[in-house]
């Protein structure tokens, strides 16, 4: 099967494409902005992800296109209007590879959404689910969500399968964003006030996130639905900083401090944002995946935490 993989530099589509090329039967052309090697029987280059991209080359005799590359979540974003600039790459430059699949023949589309199209948080033990109503709440979640509502509507009208998965945050080896922040203060071995949280949240590792993907490339079951990614195991922040600190083998420096009174000094400091996402809960529901296509994460949040420090861990054992 001819599988096409974009945004394959990037911290999924790289761990994505290693995968798929040592997958028998699959013939993997990837494509990126930059010239890097990937491991590929083809590599495209393209320079920029917008409406106006011609793909008539990478899209030849493709039977399946996974679309990792998106401009990605910002926490600090300086452009003037960033909605406007997520709509240019996530939606309109989304759209023209889908309209351009159709034409080449693509059978099946595979979008990596988020989990913002649904919201930014959940009631404890009332995770979100694949078919809830979308809720996002900021400008990357809105042109996911408009991107997915896109795809589906050329779905209807060109017979192109859609199949879209939203995941919440992935974590693995070279993770970067809010993750690596927050690795980076279990290194410092400074105390943490987040010895007593008890909410709930779910992660994605990236070995699940890329099985679902694989899973779904010609499940019959996954033509035309979407998915929610994740481990299966919900962790309070204090579990995961636990988890965190003894996947790098360094002591967990955690002081049980009530969350309101976390909130309340986060708050005072101007940083209430950052506070609720550390304390406030975002779980997902795997049932649609489960048994859709009887998939099961293949890998546990600890082995998932493990990876993440593998390589790291074994040049310190060297030294």
């Amino acid at each position: 099967m001819n599988v096409l993989v974009t945004g394959a530099t990037g911290f999924l589509g790289s761990r994505l494409a290693e995968t798929l090329h040592s997958t028998p039967d699959i013939k993997l052309t990837t494509v990126a902005r930059r010239r890097v090697e990937t491991p590929a029987a083809q590599i495209v280059e393209v320079s920029s992800l917008c409406a106006d991209t011609d793909w008539s080359t990478a899209l030849t005799e493709q039977q399946v296109v996974i679309h990792a590359a998106a401009r990605a979540h910002i926490m600090k974003d300086e452009v003037a209007d960033p909605l406007a600039e997520y709509r240019r790459v996530n939606v309109d430059g989304t759209l023209n590879l889908a309209r351009q699949a159709a034409v080449a023949g693509v059978k099946r589309f595979i979008f990596i959404s988020s989990i913002k199209v649904n919201g930014e948080q959940t009631t404890l033990g009332l995770p979100f689910t694949a078919d809830d109503m979308p809720s996002p709440q900021d400008a990357y979640g809105v042109s996911k969500w408009e991107a997915e509502h896109g795809l589906q509507q050329l779905a209807a009208e060109t017979g192109i399968e859609v199949v879209i998965i939203r995941p919440p945050l992935v974590y693995g080896p070279g993770v970067k964003g809010n993750f690596a922040n927050m690795i980076k203060l279990v290194e410092s071995g400074l105390p943490l006030p987040l010895g007593s949280t008890n909410n709930r949240r779910s992660f994605v590792a990236l070995g699940n996130l890329v099985d679902l993907i694989i899973s779904c490339i010609d499940h019959p079951a996954a033509a035309n639905q979407v998915f929610l990614a994740g481990d299966g195991e919900d962790l309070s922040t204090t579990d995961l900083l636990r988890g965190v600190a003894k996947a790098m083998r360094k002591p967990s420096r955690l002081i049980p401090v009530p969350s309101s009174l976390v909130m309340f000094s986060a708050t005072i400091l101007g940083k209430r944002a950052v506070a609720q996402r550390l304390l406030g809960s975002l779980q997902v529901d795997l049932t649609k995946a489960r048994e859709l296509l009887g998939w099961t994460p293949p890998v546990s949040v600890e082995e998932g935490l493990r990876r993440c420090f593998e390589s790291s861990t074994e040049k310190d054992t060297h030294q």
